[in-house]
């Protein structure tokens, strides 16, 4: 009765039964191994497995691109896994937020961790950068930091006091790009560690999630409800969403060209180099909170969600392969749009905040 009744708003059809994957069609698998996981980062590893953080039960997950689950327990505890990307010693490297610390997992699943020298630095995004080194960043310690593969730290202030950077990626012009989600600004930082800061076109545009793309580095930014792109020479521009309130939050280069995102109130959005941007709807999206996305072995697209303990598949290329349902979960296929939804989350002083609960910001 549910099904039939999701079906209705969103004006999709439910099926079975393997059929034609159509570009958007989206295929969402649970988390097994535990409850309330809160999965937020994910990366493709050398293993051709989907790896993600589990920020609330303080796991590394690995996924299956047939959805089967396998998980790590971090040794610190409550060391709050937020980000995770694979570095160049096929290792999976990622950020721990209150244990204040870079973890390294080999595709076995032994752990490393690596102590920062800023006490509650807490750090978020994690990017590999061409020198061959993670680069991250450090929200509450208001810096860039730098870790080689033997765990030696090098730690950068960003100019703007109190900017909290959030997420980083590497351009194609060898620097690495950082949102400053307080402050506004998309900031850059050269492999030497010298630091430039672009000011959005306003202070509440609140970057979020950042990747490199078609003419520089494109973003998203939930303040404005659009997508950005910066040029490696600072111009920016914008691109608003469809639909209000959006939430934009992980975003990353297709295997198609264009630029794919989560958006929180539920929908996965596409954007081309142009600007034009289409949705996509996640059944019971708003609920379930789509928010970190990369491309998978399988040259398809790979969200989290973040109160729906699931990691999704979108599909990016038409025709090229069958989607088949989990036993768990329907396959979906995009027949219309959804109704304006609101974002759940509100930024307030770092952090994300709703009726009964407090999470970090993201």
């Amino acid at each position: 009765m549910i099904a039939a009744l999701l079906g209705g708003l969103v004006g999709v059809t439910l099926v079975t039964s393997p059929a034609r994957a159509d570009v958007g069609d989206v295929t969402e698998y649970p988390i097994t191994t535990a409850a309330d996981t809160f999965p937020a980062g994910i990366t493709t590893g050398p293993d051709r497995a989907l790896w993600f953080a589990e920020s609330n039960s303080n796991k590394i997950g690995r996924m299956t691109t047939g959805g089967s689950v396998t998980d790590f327990p971090i040794p610190t505890g409550n060391s709050f896994p937020f980000d995770i990307t694979t570095g160049p010693d096929r290792a999976l490297w990622f950020t721990e937020g209150t244990g204040n610390k870079i973890g390294r997992i080999t595709t076995s699943g032994n752990i490393t961790e690596f102590p920062l020298p800023t006490a509650n630095s807490f750090p978020t995004g994690i990017a590999l950068g061409r020198d061959g080194a993670l680069w991250f960043t450090e929200g509450s310690g208001n810096k860039i930091g730098r870790i080689t593969t033997r765990g030696r730290v090098t730690e950068y202030p960003v100019p703007t006091a109190d900017s909290f950077p959030y997420h980083i990626a590497a351009g194609q012009d060898g620097n690495l790009w950082f949102t400053e989600e307080i402050s506004g600004k998309i900031g850059r930082i050269g492999l030497s560690g010298r630091i430039t800061e672009f000011p959005l076109p306003s202070d509440f545009d609140f970057p979020f999630g950042i990747t490199a793309g078609p003419g520089g580095m494109w973003f998203t930014a939930p303040g404005a409800n659009a997508i950005g792109r910066i040029t490696f020479a600072g111009q920016i521009r914008e691109f608003p969403l469809p639909t209000p309130d959006g939430g934009p939050d992980g975003i990353t280069k297709g295997p198609d060209g264009h630029l794919w995102f989560a958006e929180q109130s539920g929908r996965i959005g596409r954007a081309t180099p142009s600007g034009k941007i289409t949705e996509f709807p996640v059944p019971d999206g708003a609920n379930r909170l789509p928010f970190q996305i990369t491309v998978g072995p399988d040259h398809n697209l790979w969200f989290t969600e973040l109160f729906g303990n699931a990691v999704g598949r979108v599909q990016a290329l038409p025709g090229t392969g069958t989607a088949k349902p989990h036993p768990n979960r329907p396959v979906r296929h995009d027949q219309g749009r959804v109704p304006p939804l609101h974002l759940p989350f509100r930024p307030v002083a770092g952090v994300w905040t709703s009726t009964g609960s407090t999470l970090p910001k993201g």
